[in-house]
């Protein structure tokens, strides 16, 4: 799809029924990688570093049907930063994520996320699973969500 096949010509609009309660086998799934500064976990500059990665995976053809960018979230200054493509992008740092993981959507203002980990990490224990890590999925840049009326986001966590 055309980035002007999307209604605000930037985001997709988000369906949440794939990624609801889901499990997802991850075998060697590539992703363009980079690293985020942020402030109190807040990322910066986060939008120059996604056109970057869209200009790469564009000019790459790489494109994941997917749609999957997610957050390794490394402590209040660092983010590691991953989105999905389906082939090596040259000039982009490629990282690949194997691993079984479970899914959950929730929406809501980024304020939430502390409640949403505390929740997913509740969720995978009742499924009688430890979790190794947990990655947080931004559906959609903030414009968009609010352009669409929903801010989903998705947590992953890998068991």
């Amino acid at each position: 799809m055309a980035k002007k096949d999307f209604e605000t010509g930037c985001c997709p609009r988000f369906n949440p029924a794939p990624w609801q309660n889901k499990t997802h086998k991850w075998k060697n799934k590539l992703f363009i990688k980079n690293t985020l500064r942020c402030f109190f976990h807040i990322p910066l500059g986060m939008n120059k570093v996604m056109m970057k990665n869209m200009g790469l995976i564009n000019a790459a053809g790489a494109k994941n049907p997917e749609n999957i960018c997610i957050i390794d979230d490394r402590g209040l200054f660092a983010s590691d930063l991953y989105v999905a493509v389906d082939r090596k992008v040259p000039g982009a740092q490629i990282a690949s994520i194997s691993g079984t993981m479970l899914s959950r959507v929730y929406e809501g203002g980024y304020g939430e996320s502390g409640k949403w980990a505390k929740d997913m990490l509740a969720y995978v224990k009742s499924k009688g699973f430890a979790h190794k890590k947990l990655y947080f999925s931004y559906t959609t840049c903030p414009a968009c969500a609010k352009a669409y009326g929903k801010n989903y986001v998705v947590l992953f966590a890998e068991i």
